[in-house]
């Protein structure tokens, strides 16, 4: 839980410093998300890596108000992502928030698993949004690691509900966060 929390802790920190750089004007564009463009991308992201991570913890369903609001809409959303995010990653600071399983509706899963798979989403749409806005994604080789390994884990299950297109081929010096990009079939040298 340890390693994992501290992953969590550290890609939340670089969420929001991305969603700080996203401009107004860049919301209308598109992303490495096919039919996504930034504000639809931004409002997935949100939802599910905020508000999502904290109610898988406290073993809430997401409200219909949130599924269906524009965050984006709001002029302060990056501060009010920062501080979901700060409430969400508080949450699962708690030892036992990790033990038992997670109900999704009618599937349950390990609470452990779920936190893992929210902090690839977190990266991973935190790496669509970076592209998109003209930023880079920074976390340690620890965190590359542990996403890389999510991705690996959970590929195929992914692709059964298109999440993730087929892995992209690279070089073998692709660094660990390339490998992860690619293995969710995102081409990490995609440009707006």
């Amino acid at each position: 839980m340890k390693n994992e929390h501290r992953a969590m802790t550290e890609c939340a920190a670089e969420a929001v410093r991305i969603a700080r750089g996203v401009t107004p004007g860049q919301l209308a564009g598109p992303t490495p998300c096919g039919e996504w463009d930034v504000r639809a991308l931004v409002n997935h992201w949100v939802l599910y890596t905020s508000h999502g991570l904290e109610h898988r913890a406290l073993r809430k369903p997401l409200p219909d108000e949130l599924t269906a609001r524009d965050f984006t809409a709001d002029a302060d959303w990056a501060e009010r992502y920062a501080a979901q995010l700060d409430r969400a990653v508080a949450a699962w600071a708690d030892p036992a928030v990790w033990e038992g399983e997670v109900d999704l509706g009618g599937t349950a899963l390990g609470a452990a698993h779920i936190a893992s798979m929210v902090v690839k989403e977190m990266v991973v749409h935190g790496w669509d949004v970076a592209r998109a806005t003209g930023q880079e994604v920074r976390i340690s080789e620890e965190s590359a690691a542990f996403v890389l390994k999510v991705v690996e884990d959970n590929a195929e299950l992914y692709r059964q509900y298109q999440g993730f297109a087929n892995p992209v081929d690279l070089p073998p010096t692709a660094t660990t966060f390339e490998r992860a990009l690619a293995a969710s079939g995102r081409d990490p040298h995609w440009t707006a």
